[in-house]
This record gives structure tokens, C-alpha cells and sequence, in this order.
């Protein structure tokens, strides 16, 4: 038998019975209608179904005890499925217990999986004929699932079937679930758009620009092509100045120093035709352009008509600070730390203790609304949201923002489902005393000693914040103005020593005294391997009054320290004497 979309959505809206009944004849209808295959028939032993109804999983307790549970539809490398039908109308109270209850389920099961196979990168969670929720974990590796695409578009309800990117969606999630990893695309997009933007740093570097001024430039514009894309600029204003502006490269400083003059102070720009919002933050208070040829502002150019909403800030930050280092440029694209190893950090140490916080004030919340107490359950909840947007994450060697930036992603993750649970108990007047009360880069703190590195790890912060709030609302129209404001949360300066200044050693002649500056290599005449270039030197420093330096309050402390591995250590300061 063959359905269409709207046989479909008609025969199963007015299902009715045990989810024991109807699951799964409305999955095998659902695959047949998406033209995916059907389950297979399950045998004894558990390795061979990979694709199957009612798969078995033996779950260990923590008592020792064990016992037996089935998956309601299992396809290996893919999905965990857990099926209701609750007979229940949506977003009601008993639903939303349902659906928690179906999703804690899924999510058992799934750590219940053999070593051998595997975790699934989704849970999913079905009311059968009325909705399919998706929880995705890309990483595999044991953290959190968390609502997939995010808080707000997770839930796909029957009549959604219509939209022919939600079927592709649930294809995918059958066929290919890795597809559906947002960082993979934005991966490819964000090293193409480091690469262009090296290019045109090399480009300015060999006119004679300073590299610092050459950083503070690309960075102004590169938030620019963001803004526009997000809707903070009109549509393509910046991409359409820029094309005009090719052909008269003597008008293209004052023009984009006027632009950034706007965006700093808002008002009217008379070259968009359109009012700007104020942005504000610092980043435009000194808007210092760089004069481009043709050919620079070409490259420019390249860059602003990539599409900068899909900018992965996990690894840009990175990408950026090597697009405008000339000594680490050769790197670009490679060794850059992906993002599934800096979750592998950030969740276990700060998003799964407040995961685990927000289960027991679910658990609270559930209790009060059980015993007609929706007040004292509403306000269980907005106490944790409180405590959600008042809880500060410092990174003491914080680079170029990456591990900052995935702590404040999925802390908004976690906002989202607080504000649904708000929502669903009916706090609609809460959420507007709220509206000014969010988590924001002011609660992410970094020290870092690199200025580059230090100005790029805020306005990272920055971009990721106004993305997830594009993701979610699909426009910034309700963001207030300033768009940036300058929290000093991201601090150029050592983290381990304060002083009081820095002075030169020098000999008994007064001659400063020098040594290798780090970074700088030839290649041996010997063997031709990269040795130090013991021409490349830098004044020693001695700190005056050095003592220890004193870190921001936070609650949580994340982060990869920097370190010099074995293999440098030894090329730097040869081998290791072990005589007595």
C-alpha cells in the first residue's frame, strides 16, 4: 500500500488506541512513505539486528543488578527510537510528562548499547500521529543529547510532513544521521573563508601594513559580512558597496570608514540608503580602513559573498588567528582542534552538572504541578534560569575563544528548554519581566596573553551569540541596541604573573641580552630538518615586583592550558642529561 502526504497525515491524525497497537504499522507507513526501507525481521542474537522492532538491551544498574529492556525501533549507527501515543493533546501538561518520560527512556537504551556497536548520534522520540521529536549526540562518545536542530525546531509535528526539508531531514536521519551534523558544512565554509581571508592578509602585510593593523581591519570587516548576513545590515549592502566600490578604489577607505562610523554611532547611512542599528562593543569605536587596490578589494570581496550564517565560531577563531599570523599561517586549515574534542571537555565539566541540576528541578517542578501548585512549580523553574544566566565560565588561556564559544552554545541550548518549560506552565508574563535576563558573553571570561588572539576570542563570542539567536528566531529584529556591548570579559594579560612592569637584561656593558624567540626555524644544512634559527632573537625580559596573578571569580573553570611537547621541548633545548 501506498500513502501520499496528506493520506498520511489524514489517516494517522485520527489514530486512536495503545502506541503497543499502532507503532509500528504507523513507522513501517512512515518509512514507505519517505521511501526508506522497512525494519527487518529480528532473529535470537542481538548482533545481527541492526535494523529492528523490539530490540533487546540488557541495562546494568548501579547496584549491580541488571535488567532487560527493548528499543521500540533500533537502525545501528543511527537512531534509538522510543514510541508513544499518549491520546493526549500537545503541549499540554500530561504530554509534556509523556514525552520526558519516553525521552529519558531512549536515552537508557541507547547507553545501554553494546561497546561493540556503539553509540547512535539520535534519540527519538515519537507520539504516534501526532509528533517526532529529535535529540542528537554527534560527538558518540557518551555526553548529552540535546534537542536537535535546537530547542525550538527539535519537535516535528504530523502536518510538518508537508514541508519537503523536514522529510529530507528524517531521510537523512535514516539513511545518513552524520549529514545532518551542522559543523561539518560550516567546517568547509569557515576554512574556505580563513583561506580567502590569508590571502588578503598576506596581500596587505606586503604593501607595508602593520600585521596588528591589518588584524583589527579584517576583523571589523569580516563581522561586517556577518551582520549583513544576518539581517543587522540590509540585504547585501555591504556585498553591493564593495562591488561598486571595485571599479573606484580611491573612494573605497572614506566609504567603508563611513559605513563603520554609523554602525558605531547608528543613524542614516546615506550610502545603503537605509538606517543602521548601533553596534557599538568597541569593535567600531576606532574604524581605521585600509586602503585596497582592485585586486585586494576583490578578495574582499570573495569573502563577503560566502555565506557567513554557517561560520562554525568552534574552530574559526582558530582559523582567523592563523589567517592573520603571518608565522602560523602554513597551518591554516590543519591541526586546528575540532570541535567534537573541545565538547568532550566542555560537557562533562560544565554542561552535564548543569544538565543534572536542571533534571532535579524538572523532577521539583513536576511534584508542584502535581499537587496544583503551578506557582511554586513556575518559580522552581525561573530560579534556575536565574541562576543558568548568573553562572560565569572563565578559560585562563582562552586563545582565540573556541572552548568559550561551545560552553556558551549549549548553555543556550539549555535556556531554550527552560523557557519551553516556562512557556508550558503557562509563564508567559515571566518571560517578559525576563526578556532583558539571558545567558550572554558577559557570564564567558578569558585570559589571554596574545592581543590578536585575545580581540578575536571576543568578537567569536559575539558571532556565535547572534547566530544561535538567528537560528532560533530567524532574525535580530528583537535584539536591543547596542548589538555588541564591551563587557572587558575577555582580558589581554598573563595568567599566572602580575607585575609592574618589564625591563631588558643586560650584561656589564648595559647591551641587552637576547635568546631564540620561539617560533622562528631553517632548516638544518645537516639533514635538512627544521631546527631553530639561531639568528631570530628577541630581548630577554625581567618582570619588576612579578607576583601572582589574580583570576576573575567564576563558578566553572574549562580550557586547554597551552604546552610545548616532548618533541619541541627537546629540538629547543636539547637532550635531557641524565648523568648523576
Amino acid at each position: 500500500m501506498h500513502l501520499d502526504i496528506e493520506a498520511f497525515i489524514t489517516r494517522w491524525s485520527a489514530a486512536s488506541g495503545s502506541e503497543r497497537a499502532n507503532y509500528q504499522l504507523f513507522l513501517t507507513e512512515l518509512c514507505e512513505l519517505l521511501d526508506l526501507p522497512r525494519p527487518e525481521p529480528a532473529s535470537e542474537d542481538t548482533r545481527d539486528n541492526a535494523y529492528v522492532f523490539e530490540r533487546r538491551v540488557e541495562i546494568h544498574h548501579p547496584d549491580g543488578s541488571s535488567t532487560r529492556g527493548f528499543i521500540d525501533l533500533y537502525r545501528r549507527g543511527c537512531f534509538v527510537l522510543e514510541a508513544k501515543q499518549t491520546g493526549k493533546e500537545l503541549d499540554t501538561d500530561g504530554w509534556d510528562r509523556a514525552m520526558l518520560r519516553a525521552q529519558a527512556q531512549a536515552d537508557q537504551y541507547a547507553r545501554a548499547l553494546p561497546a561493540s556497536e556503539g553509540r547512535p548520534p539520535f534519540i527519538v522520540v515519537v507520539d504516534v500521529g501526532r509528533s517526532i521529536e529529535l535529540y542528537a549526540e554527534f560527538t558518540r562518545s557518551g555526553s548529552t543529547y540535546v534537542p536537535y536542530p535546537d530547542p525550538a525546531h527539535h519537535r516535528i509535528r504530523l502536518h510538518d510532513l508537508r514541508d519537503p526539508a523536514i522529510r529530507e531531514r528524517l531521510r537523512l536521519l535514516w539513511l545518513d544521521p552524520l549529514k545532518l551534523d551542522p559543523s561539518r558544512e560550516a567546517a568547509r565554509v569557515t576554512r574556505a573563508i580563513a583561506d580567502q581571508l590569508a590571502r588578503l592578509a598576506k596581500s596587505l602585510e606586503a604593501a607595508g601594513h602593520a600585521p596588528q593593523r591589518v588584524a583589527h581591519f579584517l576583523m571589523r570587516a569580516l563581522f561586517t559580512m556577518f551582520a549583513e548576513d544576518v539581517g543587522l545590515l540590509p540585504e547585501r549592502g555591504f556585498t553591493s558597496l564593495l562591488e561598486n566600490l571595485q571599479d573606484k578604489p580611491a573612494t573605497f577607505a572614506p566609504a567603508l570608514e563611513a559605513l563603520w562610523q554609523t554602525m558605531n554611532h547608528g543613524g542614516f547611512d546615506p550610502r545603503l540608503l537605509e538606517r543602521i542599528r548601533r553596534f557599538n562593543g568597541g569593535l567600531f569605536a576606532e574604524p581605521d580602513v585600509i586602503p585596497l587596490d582592485r585586486d585586494q578589494i576583490g578578495l574582499l570581496l570573495q569573502a563577503s559573498r560566502a555565506d557567513w550564517r554557517f561560520v562554525e565560531p568552534a574552530i574559526f577563531g582558530t582559523l582567523l588567528e592563523r589567517a592573520l599570523d603571518p608565522k602560523e599561517r602554513h597551518k591554516l586549515g590543519a591541526h586546528y582542534i575540532p570541535r567534537a574534542y573541545v565538547e568532550r571537555l566542555v560537557m562533562p565539566t560544565l554542561i552535564e552538572p548543569l544538565r543534572r541540576e536542571w533534571q532535579n528541578v524538572q523532577v521539583a517542578a513536576e511534584a508542584w504541578r502535581a499537587q496544583g501548585k503551578p506557582d511554586k512549580a513556575i518559580a522552581e523553574v525561573r530560579a534556575f534560569h536565574h541562576q543558568l544566566c548568573h553562572t560565569r565560565v572563565l578559560d585562563p588561556a582562552c586563545g582565540s575563544g573556541n572552548f568559550l564559544y561551545v560552553a556558551l552554545e549549549h548553555m543556550k541550548r539549555l535556556e531554550g528548554e527552560v523557557l519551553n518549560l516556562l512557556a508550558d506552565l503557562g509563564d508567559t508574563q515571566g518571560l517578559l519581566e525576563m526578556a532583558g535576563v539571558t545567558v550572554d558573553p558577559h557570564q564567558f571570561l578569558g585570559l589571554e596573553i596574545n592581543p590578536r588572539a585575545a580581540a578575536i576570542a571576543e568578537m567569536v563570542l559575539w558571532i556565535g551569540y547572534l547566530q544561535w539567536h538567528y537560528r532560533i528566531h530567524k532574525n535580530l529584529d528583537g535584539l536591543p541596541d547596542p548589538v555588541l556591548r564591551d563587557f572587558h570579559n575577555i582580558q589581554h594579560r598573563d595568567a599566572l604573573i602580575e607585575h609592574d612592569g618589564v625591563e631588558f637584561v643586560t650584561d656589564e656593558a648595559g647591551r641587552p641580552l637576547t635568546r631564540w624567540d620561539g617560533t622562528s626555524y631553517k632548516p638544518s644544512p645537516v639533514t635538512g630538518e627544521l631546527i631553530p634559527d639561531e639568528t631570530a632573537r628577541v630581548p630577554i625580559e625581567r618582570y619588576r615586583n612579578p607576583r601572582k596573578a589574580q583570576w576573575p571569580e567564576a563558578d566553572y573553570i574549562i580550557g586547554n592550558p597551552p604546552f610545548i611537547g616532548a618533541a619541541t621541548m627537546r629540538r629547543a633545548l636539547g637532550p635531557v642529561n641524565t648523568t648523576c
